[in-house]
């Protein structure tokens, strides 16, 4: 692919899109649905080939979860563009503004970043979901999707062009594939100075690292999820375990998946065979010595094989599968600081009815999306009402947590005067 030429058209789609008013994109962005749920069938089929090619290739349950499509994922795909038509429109929204003693006027408001890149791994859901937020904020935008959900992001963008190409002032340039076959399409997009404004990274440990370090053109980097849940002295067990279990279970090969359950020393030995009996064997649970004697006992009189020792390595390793590290603390701040150390600032959870732990386990804490009694499952755009996201961003600068469109604006100054001079 000749990445420059295709930069250049997006530049080009970026500044056709700058100019154009919130119906106008909202009314492409119908047209969009139209399409995808016409080419629905033609989708899955598509996909299927994608689930088919992963199975022969060992692909892991989980990870097949994460790419495979079905008629409710193509429904939450058309509803979360829904959701977001019916959003405000940020592009042109004044965040402040004040009058200078020398009477010139200054405005700061929200505009388009121009040309965005973001490079994602399975989940052909990204595709519709990155394209979209990126159209909503004004932004035209290369897709590089993995060679797994090749055939599924194939269908998507070609309904999505469908779609906008059948809307009289839809900008079908504003979205391009990248072909996955060449892997050193990565490295030009990163190189892209000049011509990409910014590029997120949405994948595993591994694509973020390579992203973050080869990039010379700006990152808003996401992260992988190593969650934890704590369990406090004074936590309703009962809640606990079931939020550990669905946090864990739900969607385990999910970046919000939790990865480690800490519970205190005094709750030890009433949490953890409630835990192990609400997991009730789905889940290999890797735990360190005080834990393991409880946990290890529980699961043998029910005739379970799920517990195993803990090694230093499983605290701090993102499983994304049915496994899930647990350890016992002698206190919340022995909790957080080994979230801190351990964690990867993605999502975190304390169970807890004692308000003044609660407090203190957000305000210590260092993540992007900090629970009290609920799960970690939630930290996505759509159940935080962004329709969809871009990804979870772990870092703290221009974006943090689920990001919807906003994150793909930035700010100018617009300054009113009337023949002052300095």
């Amino acid at each position: 692919m000749d990445i420059t030429a295709v930069c250049k058209g997006l530049r080009k789609s970026s500044k056709i899109l700058a100019g154009q008013t919130a119906k106008q994109k909202n009314d492409a962005l119908a047209s969009v649905c139209k399409a995808i749920e016409k080419r629905r069938k033609e989708i899955l089929k598509a996909n299927e080939k994608d689930i088919k090619k992963a199975a022969l290739a060992g692909m892991s349950e989980a990870l097949i979860e994460r790419l495979s499509l079905d008629d409710k994922k193509i429904d939450g795909i058309i509803n979360g563009i829904r959701t977001v038509i019916a959003q405000l429109d940020p592009i042109g929204e004044e965040i402040s503004g004040w009058k200078m003693p020398n009477g010139i006027y200054i405005r700061q408001i929200r505009v388009p970043i121009g040309v965005a890149a973001i490079i994602y791994e399975s989940r052909p859901n990204v595709t519709a979901d990155a394209f979209c937020l990126a159209y909503k904020s004004g932004n035209a935008i290369l897709l590089r999707g993995s060679s797994s959900a090749l055939f599924s992001n194939k269908e998507i963008i070609r309904a999505i062009k469908e779609g906008l190409s059948s809307c009289p002032d839809g900008v079908s340039g504003a979205v391009e594939l990248a072909d996955c076959s060449d892997r050193s399409d990565v490295d030009r997009i990163l190189n892209a100075v000049g011509l990409i404004d910014v590029v997120l990274p949405r994948g595993g440990e591994g694509l973020i690292k390579t992203v973050v370090e080869k990039a010379k053109i700006p990152v808003i980097q996401t992260g992988s999820g190593v969650c934890h849940i704590y369990v406090d002295k004074t936590a309703d067990n009962v809640i606990a375990a079931r939020i550990a279990e669905n946090s864990k279970i739900q969607r385990p090969g999910a970046c919000n998946a939790v990865e480690t359950v800490l519970v205190h020393k005094d709750e030890a030995d009433e949490f953890l065979p409630l835990l192990e009996r609400q997991l009730a064997g789905r889940v290999q649970l890797r735990a360190d010595g005080r834990a393991f004697e409880i946990l290890h006992s529980e699961a043998k009189k029910n005739g379970r094989d799920c517990v195993i020792k803990a090694d230093d390595k499983d605290f701090g390793f993102e499983f994304l599968d049915l496994v899930c590290a647990v350890k016992t603390v002698d206190s919340l701040e022995e909790a957080v600081s080994f979230i801190n150390e351990h964690g990867t600032k993605h999502s975190d959870c304390i169970i807890t009815n004692d308000l003044v732990s609660a407090r203190k386990f957000q305000q210590q804490v260092d993540s992007a999306c900090v629970y009290v009694n609920a799960s970690t499952r939630f930290t996505d755009g759509g159940e935080f009402g962004f329709g969809m996201e871009l990804g979870i961003s772990t870092q703290k600068l221009h974006a943090r947590g689920p990001m919807g469109i906003r994150a793909l604006t930035t700010t100018k100054f617009l300054i009113d005067g009337e023949g002052q001079i300095r």
